[in-house]
């Protein structure tokens, strides 16, 4: 079956060529979705469905403002870019500064290496959520709540631009996230699992480790003494550092955040140290195969891989072309949309630190009374301040891991936080469970990653001293 978008390349190019002359600049982004979601919460299905959908939307910029308009019927596009192009020109009365980016005419698409998921039945998917919501709650008899939730999303795009860009690109992502509650008396814990592909369907599918672990931690920790409150020494596993990475450092690398707040620019001053010699930091599309991967962003300027921090120094940030060009850089392709319903913003796609030369054991060499912290249950961060809970924990003493450890939230300010960073790991691990959110664009998916690190003074909450 042809796709709806097969015919429209030379219609948004002669749209283009209509209304460029009344504005400064004009996209038309096109887009064809169809996706799944299934969640069973215990014994109930709560979602169970499949759709497509078929959507655009029209931004136009004249003297530094924006009109944006969105559709879902492609017979209304004429009247979405009249209303976009007509706002633009209400609202704009400064100067249309985007950083150049040479036009493009392409057609790619993010391939798979195994099955594609629309070529797999809602029944089959179904019975796979079932079976890993047996073998959570099958675990022991102390589990009381459980949920498992499947998705999957391909979507196609169309990008037409005033500038001669004319680009289709396409992909497929898949998530699935586990979470086993267990409690015992007054004693609640959670054990909880995402996983995430670009590749198969069968990267799902054989995930029973990942299931059986989420329940027995959160059983395990039921047992589990607190933490005692007080500022350790800690060593935290790649996927913490991923985390880390990506909610603590990565949003103030956004630089719509930091040419809005001229605080935080200050703070995010190109040139200044932020932690040792060895820390390396890089934000990038181009790397293929993880979640946050693609050929060209939503303004159609291609993926790059963007050094953030070298040799514990700060020398880029993530931008769009409007970033870019207020702040006289140039674009690194981190625009983007979660769908034709927004506006594209300057977001993260995979973001790592490097692995450094320091074996894991090494890293606990040394320290007294310490914590070492693994996976995560959540976290938040605020500006400069973060807060998050580790999955699982245990006491270091006298350089050794000793007794597991529950209630362990790891808290402080990110910049003092890269400054203590005492050592780096040489171990490393991609985690593809990211789910970003902001601006109201929530689940956009990403990668980050990390090797284990040693910290020091990280103030970690528990029971009081």
């Amino acid at each position: 079956m042809p796709s709806p978008l097969a015919d429209a390349q030379n219609l948004l190019t002669e749209l283009i060529a209509r209304y460029a002359h009344r504005v400064d600049y004009l996209m038309i982004r096109l887009e064809e979705s169809e996706g799944t979601d299934i969640l069973l919460r215990g014994n109930k299905v709560e979602t169970l469905s499949e759709g497509i959908s078929i959507g655009g939307q029209v931004r136009a910029c004249y003297k530094g403002g924006w009109g944006l308009s969105s559709f879902n019927q492609l017979e209304t596009i004429t009247e979405r870019i009249e209303e976009a192009v007509s706002a633009a020109r209400l609202v704009g009365d400064e100067e249309t500064r985007l950083a150049d980016v040479e036009p493009v005419q392409d057609s790619c698409f993010v391939p798979l290496s195994g099955t594609d998921p629309r070529d797999v039945s809602l029944a089959t998917k179904k019975a796979l959520c079932d079976r890993y919501s047996e073998m959570l709650k099958s675990i022991d008899s102390r589990i009381t709540t459980t949920s498992v939730r499947y998705s999957d999303s391909a979507q196609r795009i169309v990008l037409a631009s005033s500038e001669g860009t004319l680009i289709e690109q396409a992909w497929v992502d898949m998530e699935m996230r586990f979470a086993a509650t267990a409690r015992n008396g007054d004693t609640v814990q959670t054990g909880r699992e995402t996983t995430g592909s670009r590749k198969a369907y069968e990267d799902l599918t054989s995930l029973d480790e990942q299931v059986i672990g989420a329940a027995q931690r959160a059983i395990a920790a039921l047992s589990l003494p607190s933490v005692k409150g007080n500022t350790y020494t800690v060593v935290i596993d790649p996927i913490l550092s991923g985390l880390f990475v990506h909610e603590a450092f990565g949003h103030l690398s956004e630089a719509d955040m930091a040419y809005e707040n001229p605080d935080l620019l200050e703070a995010m001053s190109l040139g200044r140290r932020f932690g040792p010699e060895e820390l390396q930091i890089f934000d990038g599309a181009a790397p293929a195969g993880h979640r946050g991967s693609y050929f060209y962003d939503d303004e159609g300027t291609p993926a790059t891989t963007t050094q953030l921090i070298k040799d514990g120094v700060l020398v880029g940030r993530l931008h769009s072309r409007e970033t870019a060009g207020k702040l006289e850089e140039t674009a690194t392709g981190n625009a983007r949309c979660l769908n034709y319903h927004y506006a594209p913003i300057v977001r993260m796609t995979n973001t790592w630190i490097e692995p450094g030369k320091t074996s894991v054991a090494d890293l606990f060499t040394g320290i007294k009374e310490g914590v070492y912290a693994r996976n995560w249950l959540g976290g938040m961060t605020n500006g400069e301040m973060f807060t998050f809970s580790a999955g699982e924990a245990w006491m270091i003493r006298n350089g050794q891991i000793a007794e597991p450890v529950r209630d362990v939230t790891l808290s402080g300010n990110v910049f003092q936080t890269l400054a203590d960073i005492e050592a780096i790991g040489d171990d490393f691990y991609w985690d593809e469970s990211g789910g970003c959110g902001k601006g109201g664009q929530n689940g956009l998916p990403v990668g980050c990653g990390g090797p284990s690190l040693r910290i020091r003074d990280v103030v970690v909450g528990g029971e009081a001293v």
